[in-house]
């Protein structure tokens, strides 16, 4: 931002701090002369010019200064005008409209209104600006390919051309910008009905491909294949076509017949995908010695790129997606409109790139859900601030003691392990037990019952270096993500994996990759969302562009913290190939934890194991052991072994509604205080508030609880329990859930029902 003050008064100081909450760079200009070298240096995206005293400078005069300037076009100027008299006669805005100003200010020193303001615009006109800035670059891009584009109007009257389109056409682009298609000579060589059949496909809004010939402006005809796309403007009709051109290239001297090639919204005729799939592919490509020199070689140069193109299509590399699409797309063809019309709803909802997100009602329809949705299932506004925010890497919070073997254990905390394998088990007796460090304790207890260090080939003594070192790692100081909750999910783990249908789905390796998945998979949590950490610029989010930020931490982390030492690096013995396997079944389960894609790994689960194997069950009328083979083949495949792994991880990370009611409570008070916390940190700082429901002043946590269930955990939780069989838990969620509805009909916005007066 610049801003263009001739003196300092409570109106500029009012747009600097603005600025500055805002997180905008500014900069002061005093005179015109100084505005306009300071915009030349820095081209600012907003310029606001003090209109209120003109025995300093003209206002008028000053913008046109800089309207004269070329960087100047895609600039937001803003115009400071005085307060009237309530009065005097508003003045028109015309004259600052025709000096190039883009709006005008009416005085106001508050620093809000100027925050307003600025924001006002950063949102509306700036980000158009961007989108003009841009298509100087998509111009130059199109004055560049090599393919010939030509766009029209909705009335077919021709608007750009680039100059690949003049080089193969032979015409200026000055003797075809403003006609119709209809006064360029056409190609007697094409197929009567081909004009007809091309307009009723791209008038109804789909894409056209196929083989067209054309006629040049020396009179001759070209072969092109061609590709129209109707683009929709306003009023959601098709406001142009765009045709991208180039030589069709037969390298085999084959005539292709156009009423085989054609083909509507991405269908291939039989004939074009059996030739393409059955080609030769070493007869498409070109010798390299055939090639003559730059001057004459621009078609050969053309023909070797298209080949390599045409190759690249015949690949019969397809995602299902667009398998499906494909599929529909033909069915449209032969159906009533009726039909047609519903499966282009179809069509597009299958081209979003949500397809597993649920769409939400209206934000005061839940504000709960909504907020936990929006901070746990986004990565933030993005937005660019000033603000940074990195957290300490907490790596020594306390002084841990020297390595205990499992022998060693004191016998009070020896006596709560012997109930591990127990869902009710109770993770925070094991926390004050062990002085907040559950995880090493239970940790040596699970990985020996599970033959862990036997799998890896390390000591025992490497195993307690490691957990001792994972546990180190984490934040004490956060009242939720810390090493208990790893803990406790590490708890829930190995309960999962000792359940018949798991165990007999996954093998050892998948067993000790989700072991140590679950216990790194919040390893130097900050106490602080996603969202957050996005706002707030956080050197995380820059290294992970914003996507998955705080789980991929967790997984790179882990690894980083294991190798570094030879004393805590619990794969040092295992082979290469071993453990890339178990590399990647680990990161893969704790970038599952992250909740952008959580319906998306539910759904998988639902329509890959569930239904499969409820379907067995039901039409299966030969023995039990045929049945059984037939939900074993379903599990153990590879791709469905990774969904139960994917599943099993997920649900150990919030299984806390699933706990007996006590842990339920207590664990609910300790997330509800990280995300207390962040709200306070937000407002703080002036960041964007991720969960205003979370604000310690306000909030219901029975609310809360109940959405968090309503919304992530009743429908997971009921698909794993199809699976692996799990009445307790489901038995608990329902029980737990009672209770917070109990409390929000009393209108208590506690943890527990007020004391009886």
């Amino acid at each position: 931002v610049l801003l263009v003050f001739a003196k300092e008064d409570s109106q500029s100081d009012a747009f600097w701090w603005a600025c500055d909450r805002a997180g905008f760079r500014c900069n002061i200009a005093r005179t015109p002369e100084s505005a306009v070298e300071c915009f030349l240096d820095k081209h600012h995206e907003i310029i606001v010019i003090d209109g209120r005293h003109s025995r300093y400078f003209e206002p008028e005069a000053v913008c046109r200064l800089i309207r004269a300037t070329k960087p100047s076009e895609n600039t937001v100027i803003l115009a400071v005008v005085p307060q009237k008299p309530p009065d005097q006669e508003e003045p028109s805005v015309l004259p600052l409209l025709c000096a190039g100003f883009s709006r005008r200010f009416v005085e106001n020193s508050s620093v809000s209104a100027c925050y307003n303001e600025l924001i006002q615009m950063e949102h509306g006109e700036v980000r158009c600006q961007f989108k003009l800035r841009a298509c100087n670059s998509v111009f130059t891009a199109l004055e560049h390919c090599q393919e010939a584009v030509e766009i029209t109007n909705e009335d077919h009257i021709i608007q750009y051309v680039n100059p690949a389109f003049e080089r193969m056409m032979g015409y200026h682009k000055g003797e075809l910008i403003g006609k119709e298609l209809t006064e360029l000579p056409k190609s007697d060589k094409n197929r009567a009905d081909l004009l007809e059949t091309i307009n009723t496909c791209i008038k109804k809004g789909k894409e056209w491909q196929g083989i067209y010939y054309a006629r040049k402006k020396s009179g001759d005809s070209i072969q092109q294949h061609v590709k129209i796309t109707p683009v929709i403007g306003q009023g959601g009709k098709i406001r142009h076509f765009v045709a991208i051109k180039r030589p069709h290239v037969d390298n085999n001297n084959q005539i292709h017949k156009f009423n085989k090639e054609e083909r509507c919204s991405g269908e291939h005729s039989q004939s074009e995908c059996h030739s393409l799939r059955h080609r030769d592919r070493r007869k498409d490509s070109i010798d390299a010695r055939s090639l003559s020199s730059r001057g004459s070689d621009a078609p050969s140069l053309q023909n070797r790129r298209y080949s390599s193109v045409a190759r690249i299509h015949s690949m019969t590399i397809e995602a299902p997606i667009t398998k499906v699409i494909n599929i529909i797309n033909a069915a449209q063809e032969s159906s009533p409109v009726t039909v047609a019309e519903a499966l282009d709803r179809v069509l597009e909802i299958l081209r979003t790139t949500e397809l597993y997100s649920p769409q939400l009602a209206s934000k005061e329809d839940d504000p709960h859900t909504n907020d936990l949705v929006g901070g746990l299932m986004t990565d933030g506004l993005r937005r660019l601030s000033g603000n940074e925010y990195v957290f300490s890497k907490n790596m020594s919070q306390s002084q841990l003691a020297l390595p205990v073997t499992l022998n060693d254990v004191p016998p009070p905390i020896a006596e709560m392990l012997n109930d591990e394998e127990c869902w009710e088990f109770n993770i925070l007796e094991l926390e004050a037990a062990t002085h907040k460090r559950p995880l090493t304790f239970l940790g040596l207890k699970i990985f020996t019952s599970f033959g862990v260090c036997e799998f890896l080939n390390c000591s025992e003594a490497t195993l307690r270096s490691w957990l001792q070192l994972i546990e180190g790692s984490y934040h004490s100081s956060n009242s939720y993500h810390n090493s208990t909750h790893a803990a406790d999910v590490l708890h829930a783990t190995a309960y999962f994996l000792r359940k018949e249908r798991v165990k007999s789905s996954l093998d050892q390796l998948d067993e000790v990759a989700a072991l140590i998945a679950a216990t790194v998979h919040d390893v130097d949590h900050p106490g602080r969302t996603n969202s957050f950490l996005c706002n707030a610029g956080s050197e995380l989010a820059i290294l992970y562009n914003d996507t998955a930020v705080l789980e991929s931490h967790h997984a790179a982390l882990a690894f980083q913290l294991t190798v570094r030492d030879s004393k805590s690096n619990i794969f040092k013995n295992i082979d290469r190939n071993q453990f890339r396997t178990l590399r990647q079944a680990i990161i893969d389960m704790v970038l599952a934890t992250e909740m952008t894609r959580h319906f998306e790994h539910v759904s998988k689960f639902v329509n890959s194991i569930n239904k499969p194997m409820a379907a067995i069950e039901e039409t299966s009328t030969s023995s039990m052991n045929s049945d059984c083979e037939g939900q074993a083949n379903i599990r153990n495949s590879p791709e469905n072994r990774l969904l139960i792994k994917r599943m099993l991880i997920k649900c150990a990370d919030v299984a806390n509604p699933c706990r007996p009611l006590e842990l339920c409570i207590e664990w609910a008070g300790r997330i509800s205080e990280e995300y207390f916390a962040q709200t306070d940190e937000e407002k703080r700082q002036g960041l964007p508030v991720v969960m205003p429901v979370f604000d310690r002043n306000t909030c219901s946590v029975p609310k809360s609880q109940m959405s968090f269930m309503d919304y992530f955990i009743t429908d997971m939780f009921d698909a794993w329990d199809a699976f692996a069989s799990l009445p307790g838990l489901m038995e608990h969620l329902s029980e737990n859930y009672k209770y917070w509805k109990g409390l929000d009909e009393m209108k208590c916005k506690s943890l527990r029902p007020p004391p009886p007066s």
